[in-house]
Parts: C-alpha cells; structure tokens; sequence
C-alpha cells in the first residue's frame, strides 16, 4: 500500500470514528454533519455551516464533489428553518455551481427569502476559503406538524 492510500484511508477512518461517535440524530449533530465534519451556528438571523474540504471529499477532477457542497447547503437552510420555525422538509432545491473548490475551509450562508407559516424560501451561499463564491442555492420547505 502507498503512502497516499494509507493516509486515505486514515482520513476515512478518523471521519467513520468521528460520525460514529455517538448514536443521536439531533439538528447540529447527526451522522452525516458529524461525517463531514459541519459545524453549525446562528449568527443573527442566519445560519453558518462551516467545514473544511479535505480530498476525501472530492471528485475524480480534484475538487469538493457537489454532492457534499449540495448537502452543506441543504443543511444550512434546513437548521435554519428548524431554528425558527420548527422541523422541515425540503420540497425542491436548486443550486447553480460557480467556482470549483480546491480545498480550506468552506462556509454555507443560509438566510430566508420568505418565511411562510406552511411553506418557506430560503436560500444558501457557498463561499470558499478565500471568500469567493462557489455556489447558490434556493429551496422551498414544508414546515412539518410536531408530534
């Protein structure tokens, strides 16, 4: 075995440890998030999902997949909703790519475009290490009854 397949692995490992860690599935802390690596905050009326794009997470081309910045995103505004308003699901996404990722510390920036008492708006920016945009997404979400 390589060098390089061995630290990828390690990396694999420390990230399964990691997620396994503990059993719960609660909004900041849930398998996936704990997988990648997302903290989550709430600054004023946002939330922040912040993680650093380690070439675990790339793809063939040596960049972030969009699949994992398509969660990011998703999550930010989904934990927002949550923190607002209460659990949600979200019924459609789109997200336009900008700028490709290399690598450092990624940051989704969610914030509502409408805040409705059954349907919401929001929307999430991606923003590299360097402060460039990388994507932009919008999303409508179902507010769910609790109970």
């Amino acid at each position: 075995m390589s060098k390089a397949q061995h630290d990828w692995q390690a990396l694999g490992q420390e990230m399964l440890v990691r997620a396994a860690g503990e059993d719960r599935q609660a909004f900041n802390s849930f398998f996936l998030s704990r997988l990648f690596g997302f903290k989550v905050s709430y600054p004023g009326d946002e939330c922040l999902v912040a993680f650093e794009a380690i070439p675990t997470l790339f793809n063939p081309q040596g960049t972030l997949h969009g699949g994992v910045l398509a969660t990011a995103l998703d999550i930010s505004m989904g934990h927002l909703l949550n923190h607002r308003a209460g659990p949600g699901a979200t019924l459609e996404m789109k997200i336009q790519y900008i700028a490709p990722i290399g690598g450092g510390e990624v940051t989704c920036r969610a914030s509502f475009l409408r805040q409705g008492r059954g349907i919401s708006y929001l929307q999430s920016h991606a923003f590299r290490a360097d402060g460039e945009l990388a994507a932009h997404a919008t999303a409508t979400w179902k507010l769910l009854k609790a109970g």
